[in-house]
């Protein structure tokens, strides 16, 4: 799915998935850098980054998977 990640003063790192008009703070990260790893954001869902450069800016667009809670195991 795209989603958009970008950096607000306010609330750190946050996802935003335009088909669910939904807008999450990222609460845990695999990676400090986000990229290739996983994310976990206030909802609860945990989506797959592509792996990136560590110094791409933000905001970016891009396509996310997300995590079935069977292959969460957290």
């Amino acid at each position: 799915m795209k989603v958009m990640i970008r950096r607000s003063p306010e609330s750190g790192l946050s996802i935003y998935v335009p088909k669910k008009d939904l807008e999450e703070p990222v609460v845990e990260a695999e990676h400090e850098t986000l990229w290739g790893g996983w994310v976990r954001i206030a909802n609860g869902w945990v989506l797959e980054l592509p792996p990136m450069a560590a110094d791409t800016r933000l905001p970016i667009t891009v396509n996310a998977r997300k995590r079935g809670d069977e292959e969460d195991g957290q």
